[in-house]
């Protein structure tokens, strides 16, 4: 078989713009806005940023560049651009998009559909005075633990069931129709959208005490090494990487493509928004502790409690159009999160679609099908303990070790040097051979660093105060089921040799 047949029946994007968009989109999620800004307080304010951005050149950036090159050069998902390099490895691939897919996504997309709900109780500010109370014990309300699972929550199935029906549409439309299209659209409303939250935020009485708490320096911190753990742990996260989607992403690019500069658009688009969001942030926690008359850091809250109590808290007591506020913070939110899930449908669909040549439209159908009823676990009154362990472990762990061994097959068992040639063949910015060394020796090391700092971590408390059951089952053995189960499908036959994929030259 000619081997640019194959590549010419491999759908491409229609426009530049569109493909970038849909990168930005996927790295682009909720810890953009509820954690990036978070991390910068706790670690030092502007400070943090000397570490973050050096983790972005030190880490970030050459593993986007990895990733993208990866894809372009083997023309498929991360399964098919691994296979191509070494069947023994294909496994890797498959074990990414499993556990992301059968994983991450099926939380993150409940994350969604509580934002879904908090979209329409920004009408009236359902919360009333008390969010705290409305969120843990009237919206979820939470059981005792992991294992007392308690009834479905009915506003949380019926909006899942949305965000699953949105996932379907969009992935089911293709390339170009579907996640092109999505994404022109998704993309410039979120970013003015959460230009709107942050002009209207750095307005409000207190904003400028706020900001200075976001961002005065304390440079003393950074002899601290949690601080730098924290930031190259953001930067690894924050950019979608091992989640296999750049790979498939890539395998979509013409011959023709600027890696390496997509690579640093891509990167630093989604770091300036993390930094940029954070001024709207700090701007209503600033708002929030003048009107209170206490210190930010009595209303200085993380993720989940930032989005769903303190933000509420704020929205209620804004002096004008509170309710709109609330309308256009929890829509920016679910922008945010489907720009992402749908990336992460996508990279599971081009896996199976590559390796068995199932139709799109049947494997995007039963993808999504058994994604919503494996996301209904999270619906329950137990929910909140399964996607905070499941969360733990899955970007901990599963998402750090594969990284680090995409590392070793591309650096070592590739070689780098034959991937830096590929990108350069094609594009104008040129790399050199620090990027061999970042991917064999630089990357891998800090990414083990991270891993080893996680495992103290676990060993001297557990997680989270949960039992060790609950930690095991719910999280570990998730890791290892993802594994077996990638295993299993990487040992069936290739309809069409992974190789056919390669470009010719």
């Amino acid at each position: 078989m000619d081997k640019d047949v194959f590549t010419h029946h491999r759908p491409l994007w229609k426009t530049h713009i569109g493909f970038l968009l849909a990168a930005i989109g996927s790295a682009i999620g909720l810890g953009n806005i509820w954690r990036f800004p978070y991390l910068c307080y706790k670690n030092g304010g502007g400070a943090f940023l000397i570490p973050y951005f050096t983790a972005l050149l030190v880490v970030g950036i050459p593993l986007m560049i990895l990733e993208i090159g990866l894809g372009h050069k083997m023309r498929g998902s991360a399964p098919a651009s691994i296979a191509s390099i070494s069947k023994k490895w294909e496994w890797l691939g498959w074990w990414q998009v499993i556990f992301v897919m059968f994983g991450i996504v099926l939380y993150y997309s409940v994350v969604i559909s509580w934002c879904i709900n908090y979209f329409f109780y920004s009408f009236s500010t359902a919360w009333q005075d008390n969010p705290n109370t409305f969120f843990f014990q009237k919206f979820l309300i939470v059981s005792q633990g992991p294992f007392d699972l308690g009834n479905f929550r009915t506003p949380i199935l019926f909006s899942l069931m949305g965000v699953w029906i949105l996932n379907w549409v969009i992935v089911f439309g293709g390339v170009q129709k579907g996640l092109e299209r999505a994404n022109k659209v998704f993309m410039p409303l979120l970013f003015f959208l959460t230009a709107i939250i942050v002009f209207w935020s750095v307005r409000l009485p207190g904003a400028a005490q706020g900001i200075r708490v976001y961002l005065s320096p304390e440079f003393e911190r950074l002899k601290d090494i949690r601080v730098w753990i924290d930031a190259f742990s953001q930067i690894f996260f924050t950019l979608s990487l091992a989640f296999g989607i750049m790979i498939a992403y890539a395998s979509y690019l013409p011959k023709k493509s600027q890696i390496v500069r997509d690579a640093f658009t891509i990167s630093f688009i989604n770091c300036l928004f993390s930094v940029f969001a954070g001024f709207g942030v700090f701007s209503v926690l600033g708002y929030m502790a003048k009107s209170s008359a206490v210190e930010i850091k009595e209303v200085v809250s993380e993720s989940i409690g930032l989005a769903f109590i303190v933000y509420p808290k704020a929205i209620s007591t804004l002096p004008y159009l509170p309710q709109l506020f609330g309308v256009i913070f929890f829509a920016t939110l679910v922008i945010a999160g489907l720009s992402s899930a749908i990336s992460i449908v996508e990279a599971f669909t081009c896996a199976i679609t590559d390796k068995f040549h199932y139709k799109r439209e049947i494997v995007v159908s039963v993808l999504c099908v058994c994604g919503f009823l494996g996301s209904i676990i999270f619906t329950t009154q137990a929910g909140l303990y399964w996607l905070d362990i499941a969360d733990h472990f899955l970007t901990q762990y599963g998402l750090v070790i594969a990284a680090i061994c995409e590392c070793i097959v591309i650096g070592w068992v590739f070689k780098a040097r034959k991937l830096r040639e590929h990108i350069n063949h094609f594009s104008d910015w040129k790399l050199h051979r620090w990027w061999d060394l970042s991917i064999k020796i630089i990357t891998p090391l800090i990414l083990i660093g991270l891993l080893i700092s996680s495992f103290i971590d676990e060993f001297s408390k557990p997680y989270g105060g949960y039992s060790s059951l609950a930690l095991i089952l719910i999280g570990r053995d998730w890791l290892i089921y993802a594994l077996l189960f990638a295993v299993i499908i990487a040992s069936y036959l290739w309809r069409i040799e992974p190789k056919e994929r390669m470009l010719s030259h």
